[in-house]
């Protein structure tokens, strides 16, 4: 008997194994996502409690929620991790789940543990995790959901358990298609040195450059920013011998391309500029934009096929990254 007099519950089993009630329902409803070391903690507690589920309290307790939960940074409004969030609803709806979404206020550990408190509370059967930051992807390793989880990374390595675009590949396709027109001086706008994407892009264009006998003129670290864009373009245009800019995302290139007009550099004929990934105002940029499209409605629909396969049990095989396409416009 508990405490109170009363026959030990849900509750009084959740206490002594360090779950949620979630879990224990989910243990005696023997569902297959639950992880073997937590169901033997959970039937442990059970046993010592003398614990004797309800019959009707579980037949209440089988139904499945069919929501997944979907944990964004405070970065969640950039147009990379806003695509995600939507192609994770689209590809949800299409698989017959619900999607409920909880934003960390900020990337401290202590703000993105709420945020997964949050989705267990609304009681989800998978997670799916908008991972572009290192420090978003070091803070969930150090939780333990007790729900199956994939996190769409804004760059990975093949293997890896995660969904993510090829972004490397992105940077060398851009890289490439600029060295084709000629260019030689090619300096590089990056973005954050904390996105994983940034990083990845960054390390492309290099690489690429490498495989031609080439360095980076320059590489100036933005913030995704137009504005940053303009600020850093002002800088690097005043080097006269720079003819090519690959830029790590539409939005810096956009402040580029405004810096260029203000120093009476014309675009390409006097400068190049590519950048990443194709948001729908970059055919209307003036010239036209250049640029790299991730399939972000692709990356949600493998993001939550792999995550339904978990939740049912099933096997799934891992996919190669999804693949990037160079978008040819009239900037370069």
């Amino acid at each position: 008997m508990s405490e109170s007099g009363r026959a030990p519950g849900v509750r009084e089993v959740a206490a002594a194994a360090g779950v949620s009630r979630q879990t224990v329902s989910r243990v005696l409803n023997d569902h297959a996502s639950i992880r073997p070391e937590t169901r033997e903690r959970v039937l442990a507690a059970m046993a010592e409690l003398n614990f004797r589920p309800n019959r009707a309290a579980r037949m209440l307790t089988t139904a499945r929620s069919r929501t997944i939960g979907v944990l964004a940074s405070s970065a969640s409004s950039l147009f990379g991790p806003a695509s995600s969030i939507d192609a994770v609803e689209q590809a949800a709806r299409d698989a017959g789940y619900f999607v409920t979404v909880a934003h960390a206020a900020s990337l401290d550990p202590a703000d993105l543990g709420a945020a997964v408190d949050h989705l267990g509370a609304q009681s989800v059967e998978g997670v799916i995790v908008i991972a572009p930051q290192r420090a978003v992807q070091e803070a969930m390793a150090a939780f333990s959901l007790e729900v199956p989880s994939v996190t769409l990374h804004g760059a990975g390595v093949a293997g890896d358990d995660g969904v993510f675009v090829d972004q490397l590949e992105g940077a060398r396709l851009a890289t490439r298609h600029l060295l084709s027109l000629g260019h030689t001086r090619i300096a590089h706008l990056s973005g954050p040195g904390d996105w994983s994407e940034a990083r990845a892009r960054r390390d492309g264009f290099v690489a690429e450059l490498a495989a031609a006998g080439l360095e980076p003129v320059l590489s100036r670290e933005g913030d995704w920013t137009a504005a940053s864009g303009s600020a850093i373009g002002a800088e690097l245009l005043e080097d006269p011998e720079l003819t090519a800019v690959f830029s790590s995302n539409d939005q810096m290139a956009l402040g580029l391309l405004h810096a260029a007009r203000e120093r009476g550099r014309r675009v390409p004929e006097e400068l190049a500029v590519v950048g990443f990934d194709d948001i729908p105002e970059a055919a209307y940029f003036a010239p036209p934009l250049t640029t790299v499209r991730q399939d972000f409605r692709e990356l949600g629909r493998r993001g939550v096929a792999r995550l339904v396969a978990l939740i049912e049990g099933r096997e799934l095989a891992f996919d190669a990254p999804v693949a990037p396409v160079l978008v040819v416009r009239a900037s370069a």
